[in-house]
């Protein structure tokens, strides 16, 4: 029997916590709120939806935000400056640009500008490089959603097999590194795969963990795995089938469904835990900011 991971119901918790966290901390201290940047380039469908998602969940748990929506064809040094201004705005506690950039926008030069005491992302060197000698720092907000959710329904992970998918900076490569790393939530064996690995299926039926995000729908089917794997699904696409539309995730629900011990579902898996994870990492920022 496969057991579904409720990321919208542990999501639910966490948002309580955090408020209660906030009102104790912050509002009966008569300090000011933490305040999340958030700078947008584009109208990508895909981009909006979770922006305004984010500012929601900043609205439902008590963080102020501020959006600055720039035009697609936004040159490079015109988004450099209003990331200098959210540096240097001692209000504003995280920052968050939302990726995908436009092609023309070198995503490097993006992420590096961030002052790494607000990249509540966790994509700058800083925070990236840290993470990776086991010191304090702001983790990838995917990752630490995962990490959690398997965390929260006390599914081992020491000494355990972990195949990752997809070598992503957002996913696949901070997952590997937080799950391999000396602490009581990691020391797996982590294999790390990915488009140019040959056979992924030799490693995907020896997994006892396999965490997938590739943005291919079905990709990972019933005959990939062992019985009783733990599956984390990251992926997640729109399908248009004629006039209606779905999401699908990277894993073929149907077919691993009965033989996975435990799966998250798209949607209502990951995502909601990489929203309240970033809530979270935002709060940090904010008490370090003496707000």
């Amino acid at each position: 029997m496969t057991q579904l991971l409720n990321g919208n119901q542990l999501a639910t918790e966490i948002r309580k916590e955090i408020s209660k966290e906030i009102d104790q901390k912050i509002r009966k201290k008569k300090k000011r709120l933490p305040h999340l940047g958030i700078i947008l380039s584009g109208n990508n469908s895909s981009s909006l939806t979770y922006v305004n998602r984010k500012i929601q969940e900043c609205k439902d748990i008590g963080i102020k935000s501020t959006l600055i929506h720039l035009p697609k064809w936004i040159l490079e040094h015109e988004i450099l400056e209003e990331i200098k201004k959210m540096n240097e705005n001692p209000l504003i506690d995280g920052i968050i640009v939302q990726l995908p950039l436009p092609k023309h926008i070198n995503e490097e030069n993006i992420i590096l500008s961030i002052n790494p005491k607000k990249d509540v992302d966790g994509f700058h060197p800083e925070n990236f490089g840290k993470m990776s000698l086991n010191m304090n720092a702001f983790f990838p907000a995917t990752a630490l959603g995962i990490l959690t959710i398997l965390e929260k329904n006390q599914i081992k992970i020491y000494g355990k097999h972990t195949v990752v998918i997809g070598r992503s900076r957002i996913v696949g490569r901070p997952i590997s590194i937080l799950l391999s790393s000396r602490k009581n939530t990691g020391n797996s064996t982590v294999t790390l795969t990915h488009s140019r690995t040959s056979n992924i299926e030799y490693y995907t039926k020896q997994a006892d963990i396999i965490i997938i995000a590739i943005g291919v729908p079905g990709f990972l089917k019933g005959e990939m795995i062992k019985k009783g794997v733990v599956i984390v699904d990251v992926g997640i696409t729109r399908i248009q089938d004629g006039n209606k539309s779905f999401l699908k995730g990277d894993v073929d629900f149907n077919s691993v469904y009965g033989k996975a011990s435990y799966l998250t579902p798209v949607p209502g898996g990951i995502g909601p835990m990489t929203r309240i994870m970033l809530m979270k990492n935002t709060l940090i920022a904010a008490l370090k900011n003496n707000c």
